[in-house]
């Protein structure tokens, strides 16, 4: 199989696994929250785990995200420096990108500071946001996939300025 063809395989299955974990929690997050669930003693308590797990139920019947805000989607790849597509890695990812968000679907969060368009498909100048560790004399690659929606664990602020603050108003608010 030439590099080409092993591209477009590589960016289908990152295309399936993004559109995955918009839709599924991982095994060991499930038996958190059960045992959580069963530890609690107050019925509001109860109630809030019991519609997690209703909700998470509903994506998975319905293949639909289990959030309305997907946000920003990471990668964290451990990737081999012999790896054979680790030159395409970047536009593989953004390719699988873009198909998740119209196959999943994922809700659009890449907008573009300066031009303030939304892309509409989850890319954008370091969207989405690679994190890497190159492993020396290695040809294999492991790679994580993150959905921080709504800031869940970027912390920062948000602020909407008057236009007539323009550029200037963005450098203020960033290094205040």
């Amino acid at each position: 199989m030439d590099n080409q063809e092993l591209a477009v395989r590589f960016t289908d299955l990152m295309a399936r696994f993004t559109s995955y974990l918009g839709k599924h929690m991982p095994d060991d997050v499930m038996e958190a929250l059960t045992t959580l669930r069963a530890q609690q003693n107050t019925d509001l308590a109860k109630i809030v785990y019991d519609s997690m797990f209703e909700n998470l139920a509903a994506a998975e019947q319905d293949d639909v995200p289990s959030c309305q805000d997907t946000g920003v989607i990471q990668y964290f790849v451990e990737c081999g420096s012999r790896f054979p597509l680790i030159g395409q890695m970047r536009e593989c990812l953004t390719q699988a990108t873009k198909r998740a968000t119209k196959e999943a679907p994922l809700r659009h969060n890449a907008v573009e500071i300066f031009v303030e368009k939304n892309s509409g498909n989850n890319t954008g100048v370091r969207i989405p946001y690679i994190d890497w560790e190159i492993i020396p004399d290695s040809d294999e690659c492991t790679i994580y996939g993150y959905m921080a929606g709504g800031g869940c664990s970027l912390p920062g602020a948000a602020k909407v300025l008057m236009p007539v603050e323009g550029y200037e108003g963005i450098v203020r608010f960033v290094f205040d």
